[in-house]
C-alpha cells in the first residue's frame, strides 16, 4: 500500500536540525536534493504498490534517498 504525502516536503534548508539551526545549503546532501524533481517520480513509484493491502510502503523521497545515499558512501546492505 503506498499512501502519498498530503503536503509536499519542505526544502532541506529549511529542515530544522533537533539540536537547533539548519541544514547549510552547501551541504552536498541538500544540493542533490535540490537538483531531483521528487514529485514527477512519485507518482510512477506508487504504481508498484496495491493501494489498499499491506503495511504502508516507504515515501519516494525516502526510498531513492537512503539508495543514493548507500550508493555515494559505499555502504553494502548486507
Amino acid at each position: 500500500m503506498y499512501r502519498k504525502a498530503e503536503l509536499a516536503p519542505s526544502p532541506s534548508s529549511e529542515f530544522e536540525l533537533p539540536v537547533g539551526g539548519r541544514l547549510s545549503v552547501d551541504n552536498r546532501w541538500v544540493k542533490m536534493a535540490q537538483l531531483i524533481p521528487w514529485s514527477e517520480f512519485e507518482s510512477e513509484y506508487a504504481q508498484n504498490f496495491p493501494t489498499e493491502k499491506g503495511a504502508p510502503a516507504k515515501s519516494f523521497r525516502m526510498a531513492l534517498g537512503a539508495l543514493i545515499i548507500k550508493e555515494k558512501l559505499g555502504i553494502s546492505s548486507a
